[in-house]
This record gives C-alpha cells, sequence and structure tokens, in this order.
C-alpha cells in the first residue's frame, strides 16, 4: 500500500477493483470512476465471481479470478502479475459481507497503489492518513460503537467477564455436587 502517508494522488494510469462484496457496489461506483478519471483510463477487476458486472467489457477488462490462483504459488504468482501492470488506485469494497476478506486485505498489503475504500452505500474514501476521521468513524461503525447501538455493544463488552466467571463457577459447581453424589453412593 503506497501513498499512505501522504495525501497526494498519483498520476492515474490504471485502476484496479477488488470485488470483495455485492456486485451492485462495484456497477454502482464505475460511472462514478469513469466520470471522474476518464473513460480511457483501464479498470480492471479481481473476483471471485464468473461473470462479469453490468458496465465492465469483456474485451477491454482484464480480470483476475482469486479461483484460478490457489496455494501459496497462485497468490505470488497473482500479486507477481498485479504489480507488472502498476495499478495508480485500487479500490477494495468494505461492506458488512465477508467476500473475500483476506483477500482484499492481501491485495491492500501487497499491490503498490493508492487505496480507496468503497462502502455499502457505493461511497469511497482514500485510505491514507489524512482521511483518519472518516475511517475511524468507518471502524466504529462496523464494530458496532458508533450510534444507538454503542451502548449496546459497550455493556456487552463489560459484562462478558461476569457472565463467564458465573458460568465457570456455575459449572464447577454442579460438576463438583456430582461427583461428591457418586463418591458416596
Amino acid at each position: 500500500m503506497r501513498y499512505f502517508l501522504t495525501g497526494r494522488l498519483p498520476d492515474v494510469s490504471s485502476i484496479l477493483l477488488v470485488e470483495s462484496g455485492s456486485r451492485v457496489l462495484v456497477e454502482k461506483v464505475l460511472p462514478g470512476l469513469r466520470q471522474t478519471w476518464g473513460g480511457e483510463i483501464p479498470i480492471d477487476l479481481v473476483s471471485c465471481f464468473a461473470s462479469l458486472p453490468q458496465g465492465f467489457e469483456a474485451a477491454t477488462t482484464r480480470v483476475y479470478r482469486v479461483g484460478d490462483y490457489r496455494g501459496r504459488e497462485g497468490r505470488r504468482k497473482l500479486y507477481r502479475e498485479l504489480n507488472a501492470r502498476r495499478y495508480s488506485l485500487m479500490g477494495i469494497v468494505c461492506s458488512e459481507e465477508p467476500i473475500m476478506l483476506k483477500w482484499k486485505w492481501a491485495l491492500t498489503a501487497r499491490v503498490p497503489a493508492k487505496v480507496f475504500v468503497i462502502n455499502e452505500n457505493g461511497d469511497y474514501f482514500w485510505l491514507d492518513r489524512l482521511h483518519l476521521k472518516p475511517i475511524r468513524q468507518f471502524v466504529l461503525f462496523r464494530a458496532g460503537l458508533a450510534g444507538a447501538g454503542a451502548v449496546r455493544t459497550l455493556a456487552r463488552v463489560i459484562s462478558f467477564p461476569f457472565t463467564l466467571l458465573f458460568l465457570l463457577l456455575y459449572a464447577t459447581t454442579v460438576h463438583t455436587r456430582r461427583a461428591l453424589r457418586k463418591a458416596i453412593s
């Protein structure tokens, strides 16, 4: 991941989208990317799906299907191919779906591109230090620590050790009584 410490945008020559969520999100964000960066910029795709999303053209889009890159050597081959293409920008879908969860973070770490995060609304923000506030809000929301769910989540976190202790003591008491009854009879 490059450009994390700076807010500078590189000269955009190509974009890689990691379809790690609902297909609708990639289809929703594609027109905005084309409008912002121009139609001549190639947009390639890393996906686990067999077909292309709407808006992508099979002739001009390079598709990397993660199913074709199994095992350690397969992953290394994918990283080499992506690094050889020298993508300027990489967009990862971060919706509340666990699709390609490990892949997207591995690609974020391995592909030297400026990363933008696409949320479930089809909006996106840059993953760099200048955007730490939206990143923090995004993480807090996903962790259930923002809005009305924050109190409930904090109450669960605080009560968890006490609940676990109570259950362990209860189980110990029941098993000890059972063992004593067997020993007496």
